[in-house]
């Protein structure tokens, strides 16, 4: 059985039929947040419930790389190469350093903590963009169950540290995704717990650090989209019920790649960021595309 659905002949370049999806790695609770680092030749992605943040390393296998990870959900890099992670045990958007200290990007804003910051991108001029949902003190699963203070916002942090809200009117942001030329900002909204909210992507125009709506992007059928990447065409991949699907710049759907376990997040990688990584419930999955990532370093 194909792995591959092509919806537009155009997607039919993007895949490679003797390149099929591999399952890396299983046996873990819910994973999430992928983020390569090539000069370390490692993958390192959370397996949230179990407060791991793993490393998958080819030809080697899975290790860890951090325990506790105070239930870290996504992961970036910054423009020195430093991990950037989402923690919801500690409400907080964290950067490890070189030498392995923490430093503490943003954990509060108004003087109220934030919810359960979930994923983070940087943009060039060294600013963070993370989003804010409520899922990990929703429960006990992800997190600490806790009083939600501040609505579910967008944030950006600037290199001097000011943390500010650039949208309010998500339900529950979740991944999220500069274009190659960072003109446009990719924001899924997964919706609340428990609430039939609708579920799309919005993208945003990026104009002086500031967001104007251009509407919704897409909705992905079936699931929804969470984690979202960019190869360096502009074209957007996104996790969804049934796999992977992949977006044109213009919003239409060009083909999917179909893995066997609700697909939560992705990140391009490998030699020449043409794999692309695949977290999905349970387990880790690769394949290796005609396409390369955007994302920098």
């Amino acid at each position: 059985m194909s792995c591959f659905e092509i919806h537009d002949p155009a997607f039919g370049r993007f895949v490679l039929g003797n390149a099929p999806v591999k399952q890396l790695a299983t046996g873990f609770d819910w994973v999430e947040g992928p983020v390569w680092f090539g000069d370390a030749g490692c993958l390192l992605f959370s397996d949230i419930p179990n407060d791991k943040i793993l490393r998958y390393t080819p030809g080697i296998g899975i290790s860890t790389y951090r325990a506790p990870s105070h239930y870290s959900n996504g992961h970036t890099r910054d423009l020195q190469g430093r991990l950037v992670s989402c923690e919801h045990g500690l409400r907080r958007v964290t950067r490890t350093e070189l030498d392995g200290s923490i430093t503490v990007i943003a954990d509060s804003y108004q003087g109220k903590p934030l919810n359960s910051p979930n994923d983070v991108v940087v943009k060039s001029d060294g600013s963070f963009w993370f989003t804010d949902p409520h899922y990990g003190i929703g429960s006990n699963y992800e997190g600490f169950a806790a009083e939600q203070e501040l609505p579910c916002n967008v944030y950006r942090v600037d290199p001097d540290g000011t943390i500010e809200v650039v949208l309010t009117d998500f339900n529950c942001p979740n991944g999220l995704a500069f274009s190659p030329d960072e003109s446009l900002l990719y924001i899924a909204d997964t919706g609340r717990m428990y609430h039939d909210d609708p579920a799309h992507i919005r993208s945003f125009s990026v104009e002086a650090g500031r967001l104007k709506s251009r509407g919704i992007f897409h909705t992905i059928a079936p699931g929804k989209a969470d984690g979202i990447r960019c190869d360096t065409e502009g074209n957007l991949w996104s996790s969804a019920g049934d796999g992977v699907h992949c977006i044109a710049p213009d919003g239409h759907l060009m083909g999917k790649i179909l893995v066997p376990e609700k697909v939560s997040n992705l990140c391009f990688g490998g030699r020449a960021k043409h794999q692309l990584y695949i977290t999905a419930t349970t387990s880790l999955y690769a394949i290796t595309l005609n396409r390369v990532g955007a994302q920098k370093p």
